[in-house]
């Protein structure tokens, strides 16, 4: 069809200059014809037949594995004749078109390549340097391939964060252990000379051992709890406010009127929630701000609501936090000064678990502070609706 089109513009310019037209303006538009032809011109087919007689073609296997969820690349030899929308977003769209071996650039994948006797490989890094993919060969004959992702990212990561618990938990286990073991070990020595103001203070510190493993097991398993119901929703209705004052006068009580003041207005503050976790991430946040404010200061505790959501706001004049310490607050038995952290009976897990029960009920948590001036959070969750109506 291309070469009828050709020799009608031929013909066409000859009839131009029999007519009486320059022959410079008869050649630009025969030029101009067959360029537009030739610019227009179907993309080459690149098929083969397999074993069954099947024709196989970048045209008949892109459509089919466009839609796919997994990223896909068909290879042509060495080349990428296609690839799906899956794999244009995780590799980018330039892909379709080069070579394989150029595009992937990583050694595992460019062996899964030229290495007949290997079907799968992992490669690590291929996206992002922490990705983990699985990369996989499916010889469609011997002329096309295609090349199939599996993100294994997010599975490694969980692995890694699941060993680091373990190892983190283990540790801090180990060492009230330890202390305690070498107390006991001392008091029961016959030849230890220990009076009895010494033993009364060994006695003392193994008490606090003890309870620092107690609460760090209690911790444990609620934060085992909260994780086990992140996937189920909160209908029970409760006011943000009332409950904001009730732990107010109850740390009051025990602190004094000067350490903490409580601003929930006069009006209910609705939220659809545990009434467990809610009072446990309350009194998580006001305990974190009374070890690590100023004691001074009293810690103020703020409730605000509109027609979409309940703002809780728990603010503390103490030394502020860095900024680099903010994104990790909430990571397990992640602590700014280790330290005072356990001189002060701390877990390492209370801003765990306030993240965890924040999530499960489908609100946000923010920290906003400044070093001297103090640290605020904010947890913002959905107002309660009456559904019913």
């Amino acid at each position: 069809m291309l070469k009828s089109a050709a020799l009608l513009a031929i013909a066409t310019g000859v009839a131009m200059v029999l007519a009486g037209a320059q022959p410079w303006l008869a050649l630009a538009v025969v030029a101009v014809w067959i360029g537009s032809l030739w610019m227009a011109r179907p993309a080459p087919s690149f098929e083969s037949s397999n074993e069954n007689g099947f024709t196989v073609s970048r045209e008949t296997i892109a459509p089919f594995i466009e839609p796919l969820g997994v990223p896909l690349l068909l290879l042509d030899g060495e080349r990428i004749v296609a690839a799906n929308k899956a794999a244009r977003e995780a590799l980018g769209g330039h892909i379709a078109g080069q070579d394989a071996r150029i595009a992937l650039r990583h050694p595992q994948a460019i062996s899964l390549l030229n290495d007949q006797g290997l079907e799968s490989v992992t490669v690590n890094g291929l996206t992002t340097p922490r990705s983990l993919w699985q990369l996989s060969r499916f010889d469609i004959d011997s002329q096309f391939r295609l090349i199939e992702f599996i993100n294994r990212t997010a599975e490694a990561d969980i692995s890694r964060a699941h060993t680091d618990f373990v190892a983190n938990a283990s540790h801090e286990l180990r060492t009230p252990l330890a202390s305690i073991v070498g107390y006991i070990e001392t008091l029961r020595d016959p030849g230890a000379k220990v009076d009895t103001e010494t033993r009364n203070k060994f006695l003392t510190t193994m008490e606090g051992e003890a309870r620092r493993m107690q609460s760090l097991v209690e911790d444990l398993m609620s934060l085992s709890r909260i994780e086990a119901e992140k996937h189920s929703t909160p209908a029970e209705k409760l006011d943000l406010a009332a409950m904001a004052k009730a732990i107010g006068k109850d740390v009051a009580a025990i602190l004094g009127e000067g350490r903490i003041k409580v601003d929930a207005g006069t009006t209910p503050a609705p939220v659809s929630g545990d009434h467990v976790q809610i009072d446990q991430l309350i009194r998580n946040l006001v305990d974190n701000a009374l070890k690590y404010g100023d004691p001074e200061e009293p810690v103020m505790v703020g409730i605000a609501a509109d027609e979409d959501r309940v703002t809780l706001t728990v603010t503390d004049r103490g030394p502020g936090i860095a900024p680099e310490h903010l994104p990790h607050l909430t990571r397990r038995f992640y602590r700014t000064d280790p330290g005072r952290s356990r001189a002060s009976g701390g877990t390492g897990l209370g801003l765990a678990i306030v993240k965890h029960i924040v999530e499960r009920h489908r609100g946000t948590l923010d920290f906003a502070s400044r070093l001297g001036e103090g640290t605020i959070v904010t947890v913002r969750f959905p107002r309660w609706t009456d559904l019913s109506q």
